[in-house]
């Protein structure tokens, strides 16, 4: 795993989602290993999930203690099989778990050091009905009253591709025309590819109104989606877009990340 970060900050990424430290005992290690090995670079930022759990929200914290940036990315799910189905819970009380984590994320962060930026997923997001959906993203935002100097992520997630690509990216141009706190929110995608299609829905959704993408390298990935990173980058310097990654001895990346995985 820390040859395989090595490598990500090699290409040049600066934000690496390294996991859900506190549900798996090897990606605590492993985030702890980073910080207290001094690996991570003054210019590359940390991302970490948890769930709207308060337990799991505070071993998050311990986790990412002396870590100089990082994301906390919180989620739930949102969807009508969610909700009639695993949850057997109301719109009203799947908003109530959103915003009852996002209050403990802010007041843990006013009581741990640290420089920590938030993001929030409505988990299931394509199978939810998007204005209910921009309503619980509104309700997070509420609580933790972004700012233009200090924005919040809302991560918007391709979960499993119901639809084709076009889609989605009305989906996201939907989001993008009713969230609060526009100017202080960054809308990131976060798509998979089980239709094939992951590339496009990222694409599609940039040219929605998303500004981030959370992708992988040659598409295997859960955490950060399935998208793969490589074909993003050379589609966009296909197109006379630096994307400001080096894949410029691709050779060697593939036989590194053949070796790790």
């Amino acid at each position: 795993k820390i040859e395989y970060f090595k490598t990500l900050v090699a290409v040049g990424f600066k934000e690496i989602e390294v996991g859900f430290p506190a549900a798996s005992e090897t990606e605590y290690i492993f985030l702890r290993t980073l910080i207290e090995q001094d690996l991570i670079p003054d210019d590359v930022t940390i991302q970490v999930l948890t769930q709207a759990r308060e337990h799991i929200i505070r071993k998050t914290f311990a986790a990412l203690e002396g870590c100089k940036r990082s994301v906390v990315h919180l989620y739930n799910s949102t969807s009508v099989a969610q909700r009639e189905q695993v949850f057997r819970k109301s719109k009203e009380e799947i908003i109530q778990i959103a915003v009852d984590g996002a209050v403990m994320l802010r007041d843990l962060a006013a009581e741990t050091e640290g420089n920590f930026q938030f993001q929030y997923s409505p988990e299931s997001f394509t199978g939810t009905e998007v204005d209910y959906a921009v309503e619980v993203c509104n309700a997070v935002l509420d609580i933790m009253q972004p700012t233009p100097d200090r924005p919040m992520i809302i991560n918007l997630p391709v979960t499993v591709e119901m639809s084709m690509p076009h889609v989605y990216a009305n989906q996201i141009e939907y989001c993008d025309k009713h969230l609060k706190y526009r100017d202080s929110v960054i809308i990131s995608t976060h798509p998979h590819n089980d239709r094939g299609t992951g590339v496009a829905c990222a694409e599609m959704a940039v040219l929605a109104g998303a500004q981030r993408v959370e992708c992988c390298l040659f598409g295997n990935g859960e955490r950060t989606g399935n998208v793969d990173a490589v074909t993003l980058a050379m589609n966009l310097y296909s197109h006379g877009v630096d994307p400001r990654l080096d894949f410029s001895d691709m050779p060697e990346i593939c036989a590194t990340y053949e070796r790790v995985t």
